[in-house]
């Protein structure tokens, strides 16, 4: 348990201290990074993410291998972009019937996503870094300490939720980081993982960017009913894929 509080503090303290250090040695340069808006705060979001990959890579906190790759697992990576693809809909829809949570980072998000270069920092390190720390560190210390898989998989859940010190994405990042924790724990691989993460935060990239941040489905389906035979379409996606990946998800030999 010491490890997964030591790897969840350096992702943390890196998130927090390095673009401040960033904007520190701007400063004693005296260079004018107030006017470069969503650049800098992609420029943050990129260096820490580099950070902490090659960070956890470098201390080994994080063991990387080729041997899932090499097994050729093109079908899971298929089964996992569908189950991503069919669980957007579902889990916005529990969402907006929760009780509203303050957004807290949403004019952040807001200038990073309506910028091109935001999908380079969201949607494809984002997904690599997380996956490195929570599945391919938290959650493999935590299979180690605990035999009791789905105790370790609900933990590293949680850790990854409330990292994102957001509350209005606490729900859906809890709910998403049950099933990447399972695609771990099935296969010894972050791969599957980030294949899930690519695809979920390439749609909310693309949605927010046709839509908009403000978007409710009933903007997008024009009522309840519509809603609901969305989200059972959805179902009709997700659960075969879940049922498939279930048969499939094997550890590399």
């Amino acid at each position: 348990m010491k490890k997964v509080l030591i790897y969840t503090l350096v992702f943390i303290a890196i998130q927090v201290l390095l673009p401040f250090l960033i904007h520190e040695i701007l400063d004693v340069f005296k260079v004018d990074y107030t006017s470069a808006g969503a650049k800098m705060m992609i420029i943050d979001m990129t260096a820490a993410s580099v950070a902490v990959i090659v960070l956890f890579l470098y201390l080994r906190w994080a063991v990387v291998s080729r041997s899932y790759i090499q097994s050729r697992p093109w079908d899971v990576f298929f089964w996992c972009a569908l189950a991503a693809l069919g669980a957007i809909i579902p889990s916005t829809s529990l969402q907006e019937v929760m009780p509203e949570l303050p957004n807290i980072v949403e004019q952040e998000f807001d200038v990073i996503l309506k910028d091109r270069w935001g999908y380079f920092a969201v949607g494809l390190l984002a997904p690599l870094c997380e996956e490195l720390v929570f599945r391919g560190a938290v959650l493999r210390a935590l299979l180690q300490w605990t035999p009791r898989h789905w105790v370790a998989i609900a933990v590293s859940a949680l850790l990854f939720a409330l990292i994102h010190a957001n509350p209005a994405q606490m729900p859906h990042a809890f709910l998403i980081g049950l099933l990447l924790g399972w695609l771990y724990y099935r296969t010894d691989s972050i791969v599957p993982g980030m294949v899930y993460h690519w695809v979920n935060n390439s749609v909310a990239y693309v949605l927010y960017n046709l839509y908009g941040g403000d978007i409710r489905l009933i903007d997008l389906f024009g009522s309840q009913r519509s809603i609901a035979m969305a989200c059972l379409f959805s179902l009709l996606i997700l659960l075969p894929s879940l049922y498939q990946l279930h048969l499939r998800l094997r550890k590399a030999s």
